[in-house]
């Protein structure tokens, strides 16, 4: 094992490994969607979401300012936290991707009864869940991951105490390999 960790400095290591990452994933159903306004903010909801396919799906309003800011910019953001999941707290995902706005039939019938049966446990809620999403105005965002950044709560409190092996551990990102050591000289600590 590895001596514990002084700081918390350096974290881009502590990633979800990808079985971890969609175990999170398809055990949840609740993400923050994020999207950029035309004059550049940032604004963020929490909206219910499918994971399919290794893609995000999710459905609002056609008439929702996130529709027509990712009508015009497709880049938009989806974090998901592992509270209140069996994983317990403290893991995340963040998926930065490419929005595509879907208003055919053909995927209406697909997501619809598996959206909601992925809320909706029973069959029953499941079904009178779909016949409120089918709308004449209702939109499908289909999310694309370009980039995942992840967290595992787990392996730092392991590597906290020393417990967590090398081989553990993931890649350095360039936030902590690059970022960090400017970070340190710009304070004058190296």
């Amino acid at each position: 094992m590895s001596k514990a960790v002084e700081n918390y400095e350096l974290v881009s290591i502590y990633n979800l490994s990808d079985e971890r990452r969609e175990e999170l994933l398809n055990g949840h159903a609740e993400c923050t969607f994020t999207w950029s306004t035309k004059d550049g903010w940032p604004v963020g909801v929490i909206m219910s979401y499918l994971w399919h396919d290794g893609r995000f799906w999710l459905t609002a309003g056609g008439h929702r300012h996130r529709v027509s800011a990712v009508r015009r910019d497709p880049r938009v953001c989806i974090t998901v936290t592992s509270t209140g999941t069996k994983m317990g707290m403290g893991k995340s995902v963040t998926a930065k991707g490419l929005c595509t706005v879907h208003e055919d039939q053909e995927t209406k019938d697909w997501f619809y009864p598996a959206f909601s049966a992925h809320l909706h446990k029973d069959p029953k809620m499941a079904k009178w869940f779909e016949s409120f999403l089918d709308s004449p105005i209702r939109v499908i965002l289909e999310v694309k991951v370009e980039k995942w950044i992840t967290y595992d709560g787990d392996k730092m409190a392991r590597d906290s105490v020393g417990k967590l092996s090398d081989d553990e551990k993931g890649p350095l990102q360039s936030s902590d390999a690059v970022r960090l050591e400017r970070e340190l000289e710009r304070r004058k600590l190296k």
